[in-house]
């Protein structure tokens, strides 16, 4: 959103660097596996190893391998991506306190709070994925289907749906 560009520009981060790192900085041990932070942050592996590329090189964030399967590698939150994320915080919230939130009442904002997640479990079901708890589990269980859906129709005559469906996720 436009409004909210400033300060992210002021700080260095563009809106998917911003996301990225917000994400990451709310997840247990400030990290997500590369693939459930493409997932919520809809971008492709290979757009999200791009973003998260570009934030390693600026120190925000690191990878690190996944000890149980060497196919896996998880985006880490950095000490410099903390305090970045930390530095823009507080003016973001506030923004967005401003512009939308502050204008509800308590009522009004708890339901309209209660109506975003209801649109966002339908449409981006993998936004929480990752995450821990019910609602980590329910969305990664619905990214596995979604993308074994997306396998079955981008299978051509022949192929497995496994096959596509590695190239999807």
């Amino acid at each position: 959103m436009a409004r909210l560009q400033p300060v992210l520009s002021g700080a260095g981060l563009s809106e998917i660097d911003f996301e990225t790192v917000l994400r990451l900085g709310r997840s247990p041990g400030q990290r997500l596996r590369m693939s459930d932070l493409a997932a919520q942050t809809e971008l492709s592996t290979s757009g999200v190893t791009r973003v998260v590329d570009r934030l390693e090189r600026e120190g925000l964030v690191t990878r690190q391998a996944c000890a149980s399967d060497r196919r896996a590698s998880y985006a880490v939150l950095t000490e410099t991506g903390r305090a970045r994320l930390e530095s823009v915080l507080p003016q973001h919230v506030q923004d967005i306190d401003d512009w939308f939130t502050g204008l509800l009442g308590a009522e009004e904002l708890e339901a309209f709070l209660a109506t975003l997640r209801k649109i966002r479990d339908v449409v981006r079901p993998c936004a929480t994925a990752g995450a821990s708890g019910a609602a980590g589990a329910q969305a990664a269980a619905a990214c596995a289907e979604m993308a074994a859906e997306q396998a079955k129709e981008a299978a051509a005559p022949g192929q497995d749906a496994v096959s596509v469906q590695a190239d999807v996720l």
